[in-house]
């Protein structure tokens, strides 16, 4: 995986948290690394992206550790890291956009990977990734990852597609879907990368007040365009199913349910390559069942439960033994989700990560996280 630039700022701030001793679980506001697992405390409250706790594999789990698990889904990742904020929750499945917010503002505790049997398991990109790995700490253990896909509709969009510029094409002016979130400012970036040599940018989630201005401004010309900014892969999938949109950026679980529905919808990665998401489940530095937390974690990194989830949500599991699981679920499924794709597929997903004022480069003058969220809603305006 193409390692993640962090700026000297981000590092300062995230150092600080390290300076801790380390023990074991601890039940008050602590920020210490977890580095041991005792008696479960009955009860587990997670935020969690929609489809992350399925009943096929929450129940069991509940049977073996005795955790009652209480589940609230996150409608973003900004909605995540003010939720986990509160205290009331034990985990959160942060996104690249909500980990490193979450590092910086103490809100979520190291754990020791050594006790997560599986993660010897992982594929060695996400064993240490900089969106939840920090001078060698692990603030969290990674579950699954997957890229963001131009999804189009066979019979309305002809030739099929390969540029990520059909979303910004007047010829199909309010039959597109984008997602409703800051960090599309990046795709924005990415395509312009490509498109736009001149601009010099080479990292979509660092860019320079002139590069930030040009992928605005593009995104504010596909404004017209927009059917609807989506919220909800429902919502997506809503808007294919009738008529509504042909052309969209999205995930691979709304092109299998879509297909599953019969519609005629394809996906791709496009010429210019895509953004994407790996996903963290992270530990409250206020949780109060804390053990439970650790236990679950453990649950969703083993290959059945990998499995399972990557077949339901649509995305790649992080463990590799979950392969062959899959196929055994879903015959095919390992290659239909990239589960034992090459290294070269997974480094040409920009993954996503919290943009920060720090670009990097000795340079302080890149458009942090705050400046996206208030373009995203001038954008939309």
């Amino acid at each position: 995986m193409r390692r993640i630039r962090r700026g000297h700022v981000l590092l300062a701030a995230v150092a600080a948290a390290l300076c801790v001793p380390a023990s074991g679980v601890s039940s008050s506001s602590d920020d210490s690394m977890i580095t041991k697992v005792g008696k479960t405390e009955g009860q587990l409250n997670l935020i969690a992206w929609e489809g992350y706790t399925q009943p096929q594999w929450v129940k069991p789990f509940t049977k073996a550790t005795g955790c009652k698990v209480k589940a609230k889904y996150g409608g973003s990742s900004d909605e995540m890291v003010t939720l986990m904020r509160t205290g009331q929750y034990d985990a959160v499945s942060a996104s690249g956009d909500a980990s490193l917010r979450l590092i910086v503002g103490k809100d979520v505790r190291p754990i020791d990977p050594k006790l997560i049997p599986d993660f010897k398991n992982f594929i060695p990109q996400l064993k240490s990734p900089g969106h939840n790995t920090v001078k060698g700490v692990h603030y969290g253990i990674s579950l699954q990852w997957g890229p963001n896909t131009l999804l189009y509709n066979t019979k309305k969009v002809k030739p099929a597609p390969n540029t990520w510029g059909v979303l910004y094409s007047p010829k199909f002016k309010g039959k597109v879907s984008v997602p409703d979130n800051p960090i599309q400012i990046a795709d924005a970036a990415l395509y312009l990368s490509k498109t736009k040599p001149g601009l010099g940018i080479k990292d979509p989630y660092e860019l320079n007040s002139s590069q930030f201005k040009a992928a605005v401004d593009l995104l504010k010309k596909q404004r017209p365009l927009v059917k609807k900014y989506w919220a909800s892969a429902g919502d997506e999938v809503d808007l294919f199913k009738n008529g509504g949109a042909t052309v969209g950026a999205s995930w691979p679980y709304q092109t299998i349910t879509l297909q599953a529905a019969k519609a005629p919808v394809k996906d791709l990665i496009p010429k210019e390559g895509a953004t994407g998401w790996a996903d963290t489940w992270m530990i409250s530095s206020k949780a109060k069942h804390p053990n439970c937390a650790v236990k679950w974690i453990r649950w969703v990194s083993t290959p059945k439960v990998q499995a399972q989830q990557a077949i339901s949500f649509g995305e790649t599991p992080a463990n590799l033994k979950a392969c062959p699981v899959m196929n055994k679920l879903a015959k095919g499924s390992c290659a239909q989700y990239h589960a034992n794709a090459s290294a070269k597929y997974f480094n040409s997903i920009r993954f996503w990560k919290t943009p920060v004022k720090d670009c990097g480069n000795g340079k302080s003058n890149c458009m942090d996280y705050t400046k996206w969220q208030q373009a995203w809603t001038d954008i939309k305006s």
